[in-house]
C-alpha cells in the first residue's frame, strides 16, 4: 500500500528515512575543509592520526593513517542491551566476545543495580566521526551483500583530505542503499542474513539490523552537524 508517492512497506519505511537523513547529511556537509574535518575540540580528542602517531591502544586501518579506538568495554549506555542479551539466551562466553571484554566484565555489567555512571566517552573529530561510519557501512556492506570474507578494519583506507573522504563515503552508501533496496521481505525476517563480526548482526533478523544501520547514521550524523555549528562559532566573542 502506497499514498502519494510514501511507501508503507516496512522495507520503503526504513528507506524513506534512510533517503531523507542521508539528503541532510550531504547538506550539511557542503564546503567541509580539511583543517575543520581535523579539527580538535578538546584535548584528548579521538581522531584519524598517522601511523605510529595513534593516541589509542587499538587504532586500525590499512594504510597511513589509522583511526583512534580505546580498550574494549561496555559502556553504560550499553548495559540493558547487554541485559537483554542474557534475557535473550545469549552464553556469557557469546556476550564477552560481543563486546570483546571478559567473562567477568559481562557478570559486573549484570550484577549492576541501580542507575549507571553517564560515560566518560571521548570527544571526537569530525573525521573520526565520519570514519566511523565509513568502517561500520563498509563491513556491513562486505559481510551482508559482499563475499563476507575482508577484515572490516581493513577495509577504508582512512585520509586527512576531507574532499576526498567524503567522495568515498557517499559511493559506499549509495552501494549500500543500492543493495539494501533490492532486499526481499523473506530476507528483511532471515536471522544471520547479515554476519557483519563485529555486532550481534548475526542473531538478529535483518530488519532489525537496518533498523540499527539507520540510527547509526542518524546520531553520528547530528554530532557532526553539531560539530560543523561549534566550528563556525568558536573564535566569536560573546557580547
Amino acid at each position: 500500500m502506497e499514498t502519494e508517492g510514501a511507501r508503507t512497506d516496512r522495507l520503503g519505511l526504513l528507506l524513506d528515512q534512510f533517503d531523507q537523513a542521508r539528503e541532510m547529511a550531504r547538506v550539511r556537509l557542503t564546503g567541509l575543509g580539511d583543517e575543520e574535518y581535523l579539527w580538535e575540540p578538546a584535548p584528548g580528542s579521538w581522531s584519524i592520526r598517522r601511523r605510529g602517531e595513534a593516541a589509542t591502544p587499538r587504532a586500525f586501518g590499512p594504510g597511513e593513517w589509522v583511526l583512534d579506538l580505546g580498550a574494549p568495554d561496555i559502556p553504560a549506555s550499553e548495559y540493558a542491551e547487554v541485559a537483554r542479551q542474557a534475557a535473550d539466551g545469549m552464553t556469557l562466553a557469546k556476550i564477552a566476545a560481543d563486546w570483546s571484554v571478559s567473562i567477568e566484565r559481562v557478570e559486573q555489567v549484570l550484577a549492576h543495580t541501580g542507575a549507571p555512571e553517564p560515560d566518560e566517552t571521548p570527544i571526537t573529530t569530525i573525521a573520526w566521526r565520519l570514519g566511523h561510519l565509513h568502517f561500520h557501512f563498509a563491513g556491513g556492506w562486505e559481510w551482508t551483500f559482499g563475499e563476507r570474507r575482508q577484515e572490516p578494519k581493513r577495509l577504508v583506507d582512512f585520509t586527512p583530505c576531507a574532499a576526498l573522504a567524503l567522495e568515498r563515503f557517499w559511493a559506499l552508501i549509495d552501494r549500500w542503499r543500492d543493495s539494501v533496496a533490492a532486499v526481499t521481505d523473506e530476507q528483511l525476517d532471515m536471522v544471520g542474513f547479515s554476519q557483519y563480526p563485529y555486532s550481534n548482526d548475526a542473531d538478529n533478523p535483518f530488519i532489525a539490523v537496518l533498523s540499527g544501520a539507520n540510527l547509526e547514521f542518524i546520531h553520528h550524523m547530528a554530532e557532526i552537524a553539531l560539530l560543523r555549528d561549534l566550528w563556525r562559532v568558536r573564535s566569536a566573542t560573546p557580547r
